[in-house]
């Protein structure tokens, strides 16, 4: 089976083409704002234009368009090509992507950038699999959580901030959902936003 994957909740727009467990073709790109202009060109360079006979679809959380941006595609595709759209954590993507130094170091936390001065954080068991939910944390009070390994594209400022661990930065990458456990795929791809939304309802009267 060939699986088409696609996040782009950060500023990188990232796709991959996964058969049998193993990266066929990918597309990665730190392009920071324009994921609904790049990405489907993206897809559709990818071999065969991207088809494939199933998708996952990052849920975020990140950035708010890039999340509805990439879910919306996600399931624009699956209904185009009759096929299903299952839905990840980005920051279980992230930790993937750092699989074996998580594993030496028995976990790890993800920290990403969350808008608003705040950042993503939660903590990954060496397995991969989440020890806590995600939480939205201003840097003074992220740093309060204990953390030897640090994975994420706030990570060095997390180590610089708590001044100890180790730091590796990253950013979602496709390539790496081979890695995930079976777990943290969810069969309804909805947006994951970590925090209560920008916007309020107006009160009634």
């Amino acid at each position: 089976m060939r699986q088409l994957v696609i996040d782009s909740a950060s500023e990188a727009c990232s796709v991959a083409l996964i058969e049998a467990g193993r990266v066929t073709d990918h597309r990665h790109e730190v392009i920071g704002r324009g994921h609904a202009e790049r990405l489907i060109p993206l897809i559709a360079e990818l071999s065969g234009g991207g088809r494939a006979d199933a998708l996952a679809v990052g849920c975020g959380p990140g950035s708010f368009a890039g999340v509805r941006i990439a879910i919306a595609a996600a399931r624009g595709l699956g209904l185009g090509w009759s096929i299903p759209v299952r839905g990840f954590s980005t920051l279980a993507l992230v930790a993937a992507g750092a699989a074996d130094a998580i594993a030496a170091a028995d976990g790890a936390l993800v920290v990403m950038e969350g808008g608003h001065g705040q950042w993503f954080v939660q903590p990954f068991a060496a397995d991969l699999s989440p020890v806590a939910d995600v939480r939205s944390l201003l840097p003074g009070e992220a740093v309060t959580l204990s953390a030897e390994l640090v994975v994420g594209n706030r990570a060095d400022a997390f180590v610089a901030l708590r001044g100890a661990g180790t730091a590796i930065a990253a950013l979602p990458d496709a390539r790496a959902f081979p890695g995930l456990p079976a777990a943290a795929l969810r069969d309804d791809p909805t947006p994951i936003y970590g925090r209560a939304p920008d916007a309020k309802p107006m009160a009634t009267v």
